[in-house]
Parts: C-alpha cells; sequence; structure tokens
C-alpha cells in the first residue's frame, strides 16, 4: 500500500481515500473531479487591511514631513518634527515584513471554496470543501496520483 497524502483529517492512500473518518475504496470510486466556489470577500478585506496597515506609518511619516514644512517654526523645532516623522516612518520597516508574511499567506490560502468530488458507488459525493488552496492543491494532486494507478478517469 503506497501513501500519497496523511494529515489529521485526509488520508490517501493506493487503496482507498479516507476523508473525515469515511472511507472510499478505490474500487468503488468512478471517477473525480473538482469545483471552485465563489470568492470570499471576507479573505479579499482582510488581505487589503493588511496592505493598508503596511501604508500608514509611512503616510504619517509623509504628512509629519509636509506639517513641518508648512509650520514655519524655527530650524530646531522643524528638524525634530522632521527626525521624528521620518523614525515613524522607518518603524514600518519591521513590520512590512511581519505584515507581508501574513499576505502572501493569504494568497496561499486563496480567496476562494474549492471542492473535491468523486462519483462513488454511482453517487457524486463531496469528499472536500476547503478555503485553503495549498492544501487543496497538495490533496487533489495526491488523488491523482493514486487514481492514475487504479486507471479512474479524472476529468478537469
Amino acid at each position: 500500500m503506497t501513501i500519497y497524502y496523511d494529515d489529521r483529517a485526509v488520508r490517501i492512500t493506493s487503496e482507498l481515500i479516507r476523508v473525515e473518518g469515511r472511507a472510499y475504496p478505490l474500487t468503488e470510486v468512478a471517477r473525480v473531479w473538482h469545483v471552485r466556489g465563489g470568492r470570499s470577500w471576507g479573505a479579499l478585506a482582510g488581505r487589503g487591511a493588511l496592505l493598508a496597515a503596511l501604508g500608514g506609518p509611512l503616510v504619517a511619516a509623509a504628512i509629519g514631513i509636509l506639517i513641518a514644512v508648512r509650520l514655519h517654526t524655527s530650524v530646531t523645532v522643524t528638524i525634530a518634527i522632521v527626525g521624528v516623522s521620518l523614525l515613524v516612518g522607518l518603524a514600518a520597516a519591521p513590520v512590512a515584513d511581519y505584515l507581508l508574511e501574513h499576505v502572501d499567506r493569504s494568497y496561499s490560502r486563496g480567496a476562494h471554496q474549492l471542492e473535491i468530488w468523486a462519483q462513488w458507488r454511482g453517487t457524486p459525493v463531496r469528499l472536500l470543501a476547503t478555503g485553503d488552496a495549498l492544501r487543496f492543491g497538495q490533496i487533489y494532486r495526491a488523488l491523482e496520483r493514486a487514481v492514475e494507478q487504479a486507471a479512474i478517469p479524472v476529468r478537469r
């Protein structure tokens, strides 16, 4: 028996597909396909909020510099305001790495609901529904390898 994919909810072997406690022997599966559902606007809004948070300190620094130049105060006060504004802008650098990492992860997870379906004993059965695009791809590729070995048609 060959194991193609294994996590706590899904296990795909050369003999069966086990999803959340239900087992589907590959000999009883006629075909496999996938469906991409609607867009998750919450995921897109979260991604936009992360990008807006990244620009916040930079905008604050630019506004501080503009205020310092427009106030017509002494050179010392102007330099102090510009210095503080630059420090606020530079504070975005350490935060940027953290925020960009979360933006990358949001793209890995995807913004669509993804489903894997199979015809099992003549009936369409939804094997998996997830919003995690990376995990979906891993599971679907493992399922493709398993059904190729069992000579089951895969519809794209």
